[in-house]
């Protein structure tokens, strides 16, 4: 998943698995592989950034480079997009162990 922010500055997130074309018109142009077109502030050279950034992601399986034990959940973008791990393996967010009630 990849964000971008449309012309008007809504930011949204699109399915880098849908990327069919990039189109610098001047205004970067996405063209999804379902027909749909998506104009955005981000230059081409951005989203081809972010893209290889999500795919190494899900080649390295989801796993943190350096830290196998530590996987990666994205922010919300409204929250600045970056990202950052999550609980250790074994263990809920909060800090119980996976499977204890609530």
């Amino acid at each position: 998943m990849v964000p971008v922010t449309r012309l008007d500055g809504r930011e949204l997130v699109v399915n880098a698995e849908l990327i069919e074309t990039l189109e610098a018109t001047p205004d970067t142009v996405i063209t999804l592989t379902t027909g749909r077109r998506l104009v955005v502030r981000e230059p081409v050279e951005e989203i081809v950034r972010r893209v290889v950034t999500y795919r190494r992601r899900v080649l390295a399986g989801g796993r943190r480079p350096g830290n196998p034990g530590r996987s990666w959940r994205a922010t919300p973008v409204a929250a600045g997009g970056a990202e950052e791990p999550t609980a250790e393996p074994g263990r809920h967010p909060t800090g119980r162990e996976d499977g204890d009630a609530g």
